[in-house]
């Protein structure tokens, strides 16, 4: 029997219209994560193989006008300029749900902004007190890379597992996936800009106005928003500041509500390209990492960045989203849904612990790409995302019945009316 309760509860069911809104975004995402895992498997194997040094060929390969500064490395231009587009569709996720979604209403954006707040400052001080307890201070540039939830890397585990995660949760992890890309881009344009060029940023930035003055006005013709979108992106790049943030920056300036609304035709025209193109070519970038056999491997599980990468995702960020939802529930005496448990919390905690392509991208800019420091991010990015995966499976597939459960609840639609009679009912109040 479903146990009652009263008052403010947490994860609750959104309206039908969102609920739909975001299950169509995770299929997407879904779909890019298998995608994402299938493209770090087959670097993985490749950089560990006998023809690993051709892999390393293609990767460090240059191409690019010099004259412009932009003769960079293949991998250079795989996290530089497809994540652009990954982060300009984060752009627009942020701007929908501040201004039309979760994160516009205090009461519900509290819980998923607090809980990635927790879930970057814990990781954080993981990874540091592991490497100072290691009397290894000079690698504390790291500290962010644990800090990040790869959401597609998360679907593709609830999809491997089929486990039927109830829509409240999936709704909180998509948004906390969310303003973690938020949090993650201010980290990168605040800690890891090592030069400023004032001139350049400022023309990025006029551009980025231009454009955003052109979409505010209807205009969607690419012929107008694509030259100004890469006369941004190039003058960001040399600016100092990373690339990706004007992407994050142009998605902002895409209007979400009025006559002119166009973050839904952007979104659905770019989120394809994002998760089934950009993000898998960065990953199979990224992710190849040659670990020389067992013994390589060993030994760089016993690096401690490698070590302070792992606690962080394994421990530190599960232990920063469930403790500070805890605490959330505490402090406001509100109560988990009728159908839910901690258990469900601790799993999606485990979820947001599986940290792959902002991880690797930070991983890049603290240590630089093919430094030791670097391949040892990827070593523990890898291994902790995997262990985080895992560790969430088992946690989620001992719900899984009453997941089942819930899901039947939740597409009954016995009217016929084209929606599901739970959403047919007024919801009680959330905190």
């Amino acid at each position: 029997m479903a146990r009652r309760s009263f008052g403010r509860r947490l994860f609750t069911r959104e309206s039908w219209a969102e609920t739909r809104r975001v299950t169509d975004i995770l299929r997407k995402e879904t779909v890019g994560g298998i995608l994402l895992l299938v493209a770090a498997g087959a670097a993985m194997l490749w950089a560990n193989s006998t023809y690993s040094d051709g892999y390393h060929r293609l990767s460090e390969a240059v191409v690019g006008p010099r004259a412009l500064h932009l003769d960079l490395s293949v991998s250079a231009w795989a996290a530089d300029g497809l994540l652009a587009i990954f982060f300009f569709v984060v752009g627009l996720e942020l701007k929908r749900e501040f201004v039309a979604g979760d994160l516009r209403d205090p009461a519900r954006a509290a819980l998923p902004i607090l809980a990635a707040v927790g879930g970057m400052v814990v990781p954080a001080a993981v990874y540091v007190a592991v490497n100072l307890a290691a009397g290894s201070p000079h690698t504390l540039a790291g500290w962010a890379v644990p800090t990040a939830t790869d959401i597609a890397f998360a679907l593709a585990v609830l999809a491997v597992i089929s486990t039927h995660l109830p829509s409240a949760l999936r709704t909180f992890l998509l948004t906390l996936a969310v303003v973690d890309d938020l949090l993650a881009i201010i980290v990168i344009a605040v800690f890891y800009t090592d030069h400023l060029a004032p001139l350049p940023l400022i023309g990025a930035l006029a551009l980025i106005a231009v454009f955003g003055g052109a979409v505010q006005r209807g205009v969607r013709a690419w012929w107008v928003l694509v030259p100004l979108a890469l006369g941004a992106w190039a003058l960001m790049h040399a600016s100092g500041v990373h690339s990706t943030v004007a992407g994050v920056l142009l998605g902002f300036a895409v209007p979400v509500l009025g006559p002119h609304a166009a973050a839904e035709h952007f979104e659905h025209r770019m989120r394809p390209l994002s998760a089934g193109i950009a993000v898998p070519v960065f990953a199979f970038f990224a992710a190849g990492v040659t670990v020389s056999g067992w013994a390589g491997l060993v030994d760089a599980l016993a690096d401690p960045v490698t070590l302070g990468v792992l606690a962080g995702l394994v421990v530190g960020k599960p232990l920063g989203v469930f403790a500070t939802t805890y605490l959330v529930a505490r402090f406001t005496h509100a109560r988990l849904d009728d159908d839910l448990a901690w258990r469900d919390v601790l799993g999606v905690a485990l979820l947001a612990g599986i940290g792959f392509t902002v991880s690797l991208l930070i991983g890049e800019l603290a240590f630089g790409h093919g430094t030791p420091e670097g391949e040892d991010v990827k070593v523990a990015v890898l291994v902790g995302s995997v262990v985080a995966g895992l560790l969430a499976a088992l946690v989620l597939l001992s719900r899984n019945a009453a997941y089942r459960r819930i899901h039947a609840a939740e597409t009954a639609d016995t009217d016929n009316d084209g929606v599901p009679d739970v959403f047919d009912s007024p919801q009680p109040p959330n905190g």
